[in-house]
């Protein structure tokens, strides 16, 4: 039986990075150890670790680690190699901002901090571990928020998530999956519904395992069984996460969040998204702006081992989808849950 105790993805020990291997789960639990920037963004390109807060933490970290293996002492020199370390991080995944915003910050703390280039190198490190801090504590206050707009009836909810938005996803909580398990802490969880979420079924392996992990009641269900549940009545609200919110409240997800959000609509069921504040690009007027990802497509064409697919078959593979606004009962952030449309409410209070 699994123990209860914190999951974190993402731990500095001593001089290097811990992973949880996320590719290997739910089979066997690895820890990956991180010692360079080059191991760490295929770590990001990989899958390694994933989910936007994540990424955005071990991209700090990465550019910890690239800065420590700068060699010069001189500082101009060494703020040019730091922007090389930025765009080979910047490269790894296009369309969590997360990652951007965190390498964005890396390098505003370098850039301001007085003395040596042995004095950069320690505030990045401080700066990253204040990162992954931060979002730890942003991930709980989204848990909480999301509390107070939950359906009041029945008492105990029935609540229907899609990919991992938990703890493997984020400094550890989660987004999406922190509001399930403030609710389940509260006693107004009946039980998770979660999604696989094909191709790489993140949500069948990853959401499950963590709420085997800590004793919360879960049920998988293949993707295109939601419609179903929706009209047997056994969901009573859908919360998502968010790679990317546009400034309009458009927001990219793990592809077929869209999908979901149609028929939440059909059914009349409310459609939240939990994310932090850093994950709303104001710098994009709507979600046609959102750049997307897409992935070899081996993804489709074999799982394992085993080929699912025959020869000759051509693929299209979109990491994401944009969810448009109007299907988006409301967003859950660490500063609290508003509509689509009041989200430029919350410009003044994102994170520098």
């Amino acid at each position: 039986m699994m123990s209860k105790s914190p999951v974190y993805p993402v731990i500095w020990h001593e001089d290097r990075v811990l992973l949880i291997d996320q590719t290997k789960l739910p089979s066997e639990y690895v820890i990956v150890e991180i010692s360079r920037c080059d191991d760490m963004a295929r770590a990001i390109k990989t899958m390694i670790v994933r989910g936007a807060p994540a990424i955005g933490v071990a991209a700090a970290y990465g550019m910890y680690l690239g800065a420590r293996e700068i060699q010069t002492q001189e500082r101009e020199a060494f703020l040019s190699q730091l922007e090389d370390v930025a765009q080979v991080l910047r490269l790894t995944r296009p369309t969590a901002v997360n990652l951007f915003w965190a390498i964005a910050r890396m390098l505003k703390t370098a850039y301001e901090t007085i003395g040596s280039v042995e004095a950069l190198q320690a505030s990045l490190l401080k700066t990253a571990q204040a990162i992954q801090l931060e979002d730890l504590q942003t991930c709980q206050m989204i848990g909480d928020r999301g509390l107070e707009v939950l359906p009041s009836n029945p008492q105990q909810l029935c609540l229907l998530t899609y990919c991992n938005t938990g703890a493997l996803a984020t400094a550890g909580y989660g987004t999406a999956l922190g509001v399930v398990r403030s609710a389940w802490r509260e006693g107004r969880l009946a039980r998770v519904y979660a999604s696989e979420t094909r191709p790489r079924q993140q949500g069948a392996k990853l959401t499950s395992w963590e709420c085997v992990h800590e004793g919360i009641p879960v049920t998988v269900i293949t993707d295109n069984m939601a419609a179903h549940c929706m009209n047997r009545g056994m969901i009573d609200a859908v919360i998502v996460g968010a790679d990317r919110i546009a400034a309009n409240g458009d927001t990219a997800n793990k592809i077929g969040t869209y999908s979901l959000a149609i028929v939440a609509k059909a059914h009349n069921i409310p459609f939240y998204v939990a994310a932090p504040l850093s994950t709303v690009d104001f710098k994009l007027s709507n979600g046609m702006e959102i750049p997307i990802e897409e992935r070899h497509p081996s993804e489709i064409y074999q799982i394992g081992e085993t080929l699912v697919c025959p020869p000759g078959v051509e693929f299209y593979n979109p990491a994401f989808d944009v969810t448009p606004a109007d299907l988006i009962t409301g967003i859950i952030t660490e500063k609290g849950v508003v509509t689509p449309s009041e989200l430029q409410n919350l410009q003044v209070m994102q994170p520098a």
